[in-house]
């Protein structure tokens, strides 16, 4: 199923359109649609990222998170369009995630039943251990709708593992586009591996691309390939214009970077450094800011065009169905964006204070 976009391009010649309004707009915009994605973090400290496919008809050829829509038949109803509580995390949301990685990436997150984990989001524990044959056939299975995915997992005496996902932003797409989404982001952490690192021992280099667990695309449906590597190697090649990173991945994985990049490249990868490395995101989604990274809602709206001809999106706003609810987004961050044909380029994070102090500047010098 689509990744879930926060906002959506089709194949067109027409890029996408973050401004504010849309004079040519005759009917009312379509209502965002329930969607969750999932940072998956990887016991190297690595993160997933599938490429779609070029016919995509929306994030066509990028490169995005595991996700998709909720869909009622899996994950159980969500409020209606109009109901501000369907833009809150939820139990279905959860599933929703859940299943769309195992669908997209063929990554099981899930407990045997019996052994749920009562230990806190992000916290080492045994996930459920199937044959390559047994999740291939549940891929195909789930995908098609033959079989509920809650039921194919209890078949397996299976649970998702709803508890350990973390809320970590959910982004709006703005009113003027054609395809709306309300995305919840997650962000997963796959069990440091104790064998391949315990206490004091040092994981090789190439382990930072890693491939364990294996994730695999889906035969082309909707991506051609599935790859773990670090934060910074994913914007690294979207900055070089090798792949292509929607604002929504690379705002998020630009937070995330910080906290999986060492100083000095030659530093061994110790598991106490892999653990500190999650501690300390964790502390910085749960405490940095007001509201917190759970509880943040950004509905990108171009604010002005940048001195280079780029966009500059502003991240404050949670989007017209949360309008008046209290709940707000980023305030300090804007990004960067040139939009064109071939998808986002020149994506970049910015200070807003340094943005407009930038912007302002500029102006006096053209006095």
């Amino acid at each position: 199923m689509p990744s879930p976009p926060a906002s959506s391009q089709a194949q067109s010649s027409k890029p996408l359109d973050y401004s504010k309004s849309d004079p040519s707009a005759k009917k009312p915009s379509p209502p965002a649609r329930p969607s969750a994605s999932v940072l998956l973090i990887s016991p190297q400290n690595t993160i997933l990222l599938l490429h779609r496919v070029a016919q995509s008809s929306s994030f066509a050829s990028a490169h995005v998170f595991p996700g998709g829509n909720l869909d009622d038949f899996h994950d159980g109803t969500t409020p209606p369009a109009g109901d501000v509580k369907r833009h809150e995390d939820s139990l279905s949301y959860r599933i929703a995630a859940i299943r769309e990685t195992f669908e997209e990436s063929g990554i099981l997150l899930a407990l045997k039943r019996g052994a749920q984990s009562e230990q806190s989001p992000g916290q080492n524990h045994e996930l459920l251990q199937l044959s390559n044959a047994e999740l291939a056939e549940g891929r195909k299975l789930v995908h098609s709708k033959q079989v509920k995915f809650l039921e194919w997992l209890e078949s397996k005496n299976g649970i998702p593992d709803t508890a350990p996902l973390i809320p970590f932003t959910r982004w709006v797409t703005p009113p003027n586009l054609p395809k709306r989404f309300s995305t919840q982001m997650y962000i997963y952490f796959l069990p440091l591996e104790a064998d391949a690192a315990p206490p004091g021992a040092v994981l090789a280099q190439s382990a930072q691309e890693s491939t364990i667990p294996i994730p695999t695309h889906d035969g082309g449906i909707e991506h051609t390939a599935a790859r773990f590597a670090p934060a910074h190697t994913w914007l690294d090649a979207a900055r070089a214009g090798k792949i292509v990173l929607f604002p929504p991945q690379f705002f998020l994985l630009y937070l995330v970077s910080d906290f999986f990049t060492v100083a000095d490249p030659s530093t061994p990868l110790t598991k106490e450094i892999l653990q500190q490395q999650r501690d300390k995101l964790k502390e910085f989604i749960y405490n940095s800011s007001d509201p917190p990274w759970p509880e943040k809602v950004m509905s990108p709206i171009q604010q002005k065009m940048h001195h280079d001809g780029r966009s500059v999106l502003a991240l404050d706003k949670p989007g017209k169905e949360l309008k008046g609810t209290g709940r707000s987004g980023d305030r300090e961050r804007v990004v960067l964006v040139e939009f064109a044909k071939g998808g986002p380029r020149r994506v970049e994070v910015a200070w807003r204070k340094d943005v407009l102090k930038e912007s302002d500047e500029s102006e006096k010098g053209k006095l």
